[in-house]
């Protein structure tokens, strides 16, 4: 499984990030090529090549006309389901969104869609995150990791006045992550979309063995003398374990009952489990003592990943108890390709079966999203999908 490791040890912003992406080999053209895809009339691309702590590093920046300071997040939603975007890149774009306003509303005592995005609802903010979700697309990137991140020390201007580093709203978006503070005299080193994205997308600490595959540094905008002030990306291999001699996986299910949650509780849990590296979350309706209606949730994990799912269980759900088992799985060999539809580009999942053949299985989303440009059939557009995809095997 192809993973990406951000080693944040001079902090982690959005164009940090992007610039590791680039170094360790995103296309630079697709990024140029952002803004204009997200219908952002006049913003430019800049990248280049430069020099922070003696390390050569990427640095990406955005020329950007003159626009709203800053935006609700009904309107972010709105730039990017526009955007064309795969359905698991606007997913995790608006989750990272939706968590800065939760953030931002907290602090200040509103509802989240009363938030008024600032230094993150700008367009420079709006690509890096759209960014980087989607480049990590690009890449092939299945699980994202982070260990410690360095905060910085200080104070930092922002549109609420002199605010201590780091900023309330990122403080709280990286609560449970580790951190730690300084370097002294650094300053602000994690700004709040770079917190979203970790918080969105970080599945844990680095796996204890991987096979480095890439590696890359993204630059921050300060230069400090003598240190490097950057962002690591390490693309990596996980290597296989938990397999059995006879080629199976050893697994571990997970497995509660809960019958006090609300299904729209419920469903939010199943996703922020996924997230967080379950390799199948589902619920399902079951029948409790005295005749309650209950959902019994089931998840499947790597060994490496049980103990911290279950805490997930504990604290995201209202159980008193997981009960876990050893489960094996044999899993069919996949990868996702990208396929040109009538002009247009649609993900679509190709599996090897054990007699030799293929299948292949387009993204609904895409589908969808196809069908609905080009006034076609769902069901044409799927065929079309699929006669691609066994066109490339041939």
């Amino acid at each position: 499984m192809r993973i990406a490791i951000f080693d944040a040890f001079s902090g982690i912003a959005g164009d940090m990030t992007l610039g590791a992406l680039i170094h360790v080999g995103l296309d630079p053209a697709w990024l140029g090529a952002l803004p204009a895809t997200l219908g952002l009339d006049g913003v430019t691309v800049e990248i280049k090549e430069v020099i922070r702590g003696e390390l050569v590093c990427q640095k990406v920046d955005f020329d950007i006309p003159a626009q709203p300071h800053g935006r609700h997040i009904r309107q972010i939603r709105e730039l990017v389901g526009r955007s064309g975007a795969p359905e698991r890149v606007r997913e995790r774009a608006d989750r990272a969104f939706t968590a800065i306003a939760t953030a931002e509303g907290e602090i200040h005592g509103v509802s989240a869609d009363e938030v008024h995005l600032h230094e993150v609802g700008a367009v420079d903010a709006i690509l890096d995150v759209v960014g980087v979700i989607w480049g990590l697309e690009q890449l092939g990137v299945e699980q994202v990791h982070c260990g410690p991140i360095a905060l910085g020390d200080g104070t930092v201007k922002a549109a609420h006045g002199i605010l201590p580093v780091p900023a309330p709203a990122t403080l709280k978006l990286l609560e449970g992550h580790p951190v730690r503070p300084g370097p002294e005299g650094s300053g602000e080193l994690v700004t709040p979309t770079g917190a979203a994205l970790v918080r969105t997308l970080s599945v844990g600490p680095p796996p204890a063995e991987y096979v480095p595959v890439r590696s890359g540094f993204g630059a921050g905008t300060k230069d400090f003398v003598g240190r490097a002030n950057a962002l690591r990306i390490v693309l990596a291999d996980a290597p296989a374990s938990g397999v059995t001699a006879d080629g199976l996986d050893e697994l571990v299910e997970l497995v509660c009952e809960i019958d006090d949650m609300t299904a729209e509780y419920l469903a939010a849990v199943g996703d922020r489990i996924r997230e967080s590296g379950a390799l199948d979350v589902t619920l399902a309706p079951v029948i409790m003592k005295r005749g309650r209606a209950g959902t019994r949730i089931e998840v499947l994990s790597r060994p490496a990943d049980a103990s911290r799912i279950e805490s997930l269980l504990l604290i995201e759900t209202t159980t008193i108890g997981v009960r876990q088992r050893i489960v094996r799985r044999r899993a069919l060999r996949r990868e996702v390709v990208q396929l040109s539809v009538l002009g247009h580009e649609i993900s679509a999942k190709l599996v090897a079966l054990p007699n030799g053949r293929r299948r292949a299985k387009p993204e609904f989303a895409d589908v969808q999203r196809v069908a609905l440009a080009t006034g076609r059939p769902l069901q044409d557009i799927s065929r079309l999908a699929t006669a691609e995809a066994e066109r490339l095997w041939d």
